[in-house]
């Protein structure tokens, strides 16, 4: 691979990101940085849930438990040995009772460390999860974005992300 110039003020490049299937040895730093993106959605919004205390620990044992499934795919975004992004990647589908069959791919988390922030990590980790489903014979990836994340509505429209459906919420 080409190596790209980026001008990035921490002076990492992406081609030095190691994009990769996650192992068990990996839940632990996934499941610190699910904690970073439920807080970072928590300061977007107040009405977006916090993790418990053990959100985090929870959240790497069930990683670790669908290492092997079939239907699930978790990549790690690696930097000099450093778990630094992660994307959790699910095969779903509608319920056949009542919906006529379209399977697809459901990316149900992302999230890239502040400092490696725009350089292409994200993207990278997005099209690699692609890669898997499209291999899997999926024709289509789906997502859920918060509505006051600006940075990530930007993010996925410039992966050409469209708006399918819009989550609305009342208070009681």
């Amino acid at each position: 691979m080409e190596r790209r110039d980026v001008d990035h003020p921490t002076g990492i490049h992406v081609d030095d990101v190691v994009i990769r299937t996650a192992t068990e040895a990996d839940a632990e730093a996934i499941g610190q940085l699910w904690e970073k993106l439920v807080s970072y959605h928590h300061a977007l919004d107040n009405q977006l849930p916090t993790a418990t205390g053990e959100g985090g620990s929870v959240y790497a044992r069930r990683i670790a438990n669908r290492i092997e499934d079939t239907h699930t795919r978790a990549l790690v975004a690696v930097h000099d040995g450093r778990v630094i992004g992660f994307a959790l990647g699910v095969i779903v589908d509608m319920m056949p009772e009542m919906f006529e069959q379209e399977i697809g791919g459901f990316l149900a988390d992302i999230y890239v460390e502040d400092d490696y922030r725009r350089l292409g990590v994200g993207r990278r980790l997005v099209y690699e999860m692609g890669k898997w489903f499209r291999s899997r014979g999926i024709q289509h990836m789906e997502w859920y974005v918060a509505a006051r994340n600006r940075d990530g509505r930007t993010f996925w429209e410039s992966l050409v992300g469209r708006d399918i459906m819009v989550r609305m919420r009342m208070e009681l």
